[in-house]
């Protein structure tokens, strides 16, 4: 029997765990901080164990006993070194004689009276479905997943000739099972190592001993602003972030944006090629943990908002399917979510990762600016925090009164409830969102808002770190989907078109393709507020006399693309200073120009195009004349771009943003139905009657007949007007 230690520094870990949400009420940062520090200076290996976990035909025995021979300590197989020594029978044995449920028992018993320090430790597949077995073990260590593709499993347990597992039994497959016990690992794990089915148990030994480390480690993964030097970096250990520090803060004190400051983490072609088979939901927890801190939200809690933000919400069980469309084009269909357009995909996870990583005893006032979708997608995404949440944290969105289609209008009033409102702003989008982050930069503002109300602000836009990652998964997904389905093999390039305003959607498929997927072009579409398209062909970003045009596709209706900083950032070489330099004189002067060399690596990430709102009406119409399938009105222009700028010699995938529910006055015009009721709900009605592909956005159908709050307030384009509406919001509802 192995004794175990106890560490008092995990006792004290559990206490900060309780206790945080209270003691970060005055200074969050700084409590933080004193957190990560303490978390990375203590360290497993010693009195702590290491515990394997995974199905059986993971290779938790031989990995363990290698990463043990590396660390030089005790190496424990629950099966041989417990089980059949208490049991003085086989494992195999042992099941054939009691029966699955029975087992389990047994077996969970055992791990309860077994106690060790300073080991590593191989379970059986079976004990994580024991939870007071499982709950003892935790507390002695790290759990590592050993996460093997089922197919491979499969593979391995018929090359071992293993012909009993616990819960086999008449009519249940042993995929089944397999796919059964995933939710206990989900669980239990506070790492994991994905592993492929030709990698080496060395491989995954060392994976193992790297993963343990970046675990250990959470001060290796900090956020810098694009505007920081990377002399004031080495010299103010301050400016350095953590994931829940910039979730909150969005905007970065000096104006800039926040990004990781050692870069996205990069995905092996085995790694990546073990998701293919795994469903979306998987796909995201996976790519997820690797990019948010265990030491910010622990694994098993990431996994439960992931099930939280896309189990039930999404009209389509593949979440983000991949429709083939014509030739080598495809379709990523991202408006399956509640509010119909791609903005779901983070703002259904964000609100709950928010509400994780906030003081309880704090409000918190989330302002958000919108072109158009994104608003009605935060409300409906904060609006299903629990009640408790609702009380402390509440939304104001801020969109151009006349600058967003009836539909978006109608869905953003029709979506406020007791912790989210709407204000039209008579202006546009760049008015919307430079007003927010001037706000956010006015410390004497915000200082008051705390110190007089106890309230605090935080950003919901694109310009918050949080809102990128979950498009970084989607992107992904996309490309895994198109090797599952046979039209590539892993590691053949794809191009992607994306229509593009704010950058944010582009951006992630840049990031998608830094941590490993072949992205190879990435086609940047504008409609006649093409801005983007003259920077991305000639290296000048000049706002001097533009004026915004309202068009058919309004959420890229956008002058000022905020996440191009970040892109700008990363191809000068994290260059602080001249991305300062840049958006100092584009603020001052109205535009700037990038030297040669910047332009040189832009172009080879980039291509760009625009179209005319003729042209994206007549795409709409010729492909459902073709097809029966209905683009909207932002897809068509990404559609119309993509047929231009496509050279044909791979797969193409255009991002399908938004449902063409959203803009059923535009579709009805494309398809040249002359009579238009104003009514939106008739318009959908007679969109449906041509029973289109997809079929009518069912949830915005519904959301649009109820008979919600059909007021909201209007706001005049000035700082004090948006400034007051803040202060009686922050009174009627928190005060």
């Amino acid at each position: 029997m192995f004794h175990i230690v106890q560490h008092q520094p995990l006792k004290l870990l559990t206490q900060i765990n309780l206790s945080s949400k209270c003691l970060m009420l005055s200074r969050p940062v700084s409590f933080v901080r004193i957190w990560k520090s303490w978390f990375s200076s203590h360290s497993f290996v010693g009195n702590k164990n290491i515990i394997l976990m995974g199905p059986p035909g993971a290779g938790k025995t031989t990995v363990g006993r290698i990463v043990g021979q590396k660390l030089g300590c005790p190496v424990v197989d629950i099966d041989d070194d417990v089980l059949e020594t208490t049991w003085n029978m086989s494992v195999s044995e042992k099941l054939q004689d009691v029966g699955s449920e029975q087992f389990l028992e047994e077996e969970g018993k055992a791990l309860l009276k077994f106690s060790a320090s300073g080991s590593v430790i191989s379970l059986t597949g079976s004990n994580p479905m024991h939870a007071a077995g499982m709950q003892h073990v935790k507390k002695s260590g790290i759990i590592v997943y050993l996460d093997v593709p089922t197919a491979v499993i499969m593979s391995r347990l018929q090359s071992m000739k293993v012909d009993r597992i616990v819960g086999q039994a008449p009519g249940v497959s042993l995929k089944d099972i397999l796919q059964f016990r995933k939710q206990f690992y989900q669980r239990w794990h506070d790492i994991r190592v994905l592993c492929g089915g030709d990698i080496s148990a060395e491989v995954v030994a060392e994976k193992v001993l790297d993963a343990v480390k970046r675990y250990q480690n959470s001060e290796l993964e900090t956020f810098v602003s694009t505007r920081s030097s990377r002399s004031e970096r080495s010299m103010d250990k301050d400016s350095h972030k953590y994931f829940s520090d910039i979730l909150i803060g969005g905007l970065a004190p000096d104006g800039g944006l926040f990004v990781p400051e050692r870069g996205l983490p990069k995905f092996t072609a085995g790694e990546w090629q073990s998701l293919i088979e795994a469903t979306y939901i998987e796909r995201a927890q996976v790519v997820l943990e690797r990019c948010i801190h265990p030491a910010d939200i622990p694994a098993s809690k990431l996994a439960e908002i992931i099930v939280m933000a896309y189990g039930e919400n999404f009209t389509c069980s593949r979440i983000a399917p991949v429709r083939h469309l014509a030739g080598n084009q495809f379709l990523l269909e991202l408006f399956h979510g509640p509010t119909a357009s791609f903005k779901d995909f983070a703002l259904q996870l964000v609100p709950h990762l928010f509400a994780y990583c906030i003081p309880r005893s704090c409000n918190y006032l989330v302002l958000v600016a919108t072109s158009g979708d994104t608003g009605s997608a935060v409300l409906d995404g904060f609006s299903r925090l629990h009640d408790s949440d609702k009380q402390r944290i509440a939304v104001m969105n801020f969109f151009p009164e006349d600058g967003v289609s009836p539909i978006q209008k109608s869905q953003m009033i029709g979506c406020q409830k007791e912790n989210v409102w709407s204000v039209g702003v008579k202006s546009d989008f760049d008015f919307c969102q430079t007003a927010i982050k001037q706000i956010f930069t006015n410390s004497d503002y915000t200082g008051f808002l705390t110190v007089e109300y106890g309230t605090a602000l935080a950003a919901a836009n694109s310009i918050n770190w949080a809102r990128l990652l979950p498009q970084v998964v989607y992107h992904a997904s996309a490309y895994l989907d198109l090797v599952h389905q046979g039209v590539i093999p892993f590691g053949s390039p794809i191009d992607v078109c994306i229509p593009t305003g704010n950058f944010g959607n582009i951006l992630a498929a840049l990031y998608a393709r830094m941590m490993g997927i072949p992205i190879r072009k990435c086609i940047c579409a504008s409609n006649e507020n093409n801005v983007l398209t003259d920077f991305i062909r000639t290296g000048v970003y000049d706002l001097r006399e533009r004026k915004l045009i309202p068009t058919f596709s309004p959420a890229v209706d956008i002058l000022k693309s905020s996440n191009l900083e970040r892109y700008l950032y990363m191809i000068a070489n994290e260059d602080g200073q001249l991305v300062t330099h840049l958006y100092n004189q584009l603020e001052n002067q109205g535009h700037f120009q990038v030297g040669k060399d910047l332009l040189g690596r832009l172009q080879q990430d980039l291509v760009a195009g625009w179209c005319s709102e003729e042209d994206c009406l007549a795409a709409i119409h010729s492909v459902y004349s073709t097809t029966g399938y209905i683009l909207d009105t932002h897809t068509a222009v990404a559609k119309v771009v993509a047929d231009r700028l496509q050279d044909r010699s791979c797969p193409i995938i255009i991002s399908s943003t938004a449902h063409y529910s959203k803009f059923a006055p535009a579709i009805l015009r494309a398809l040249r139905i002359a009579e238009i009721n104003q009514n939106p709900v008739s318009q959908l009605h007679l969109l449906s009657s041509y029973s289109p592909l997809p079929p009518v956005h069912w949830g915005l159908l519904e959301t649009l007949k109820k008979k919600g709050n059909e007021d909201h307030q209007v706001c005049a384009a000035d700082m004090s007007m948006l400034m007051s509406c803040i202060e009686t919001l922050i009174q009627s509802h928190f005060m």
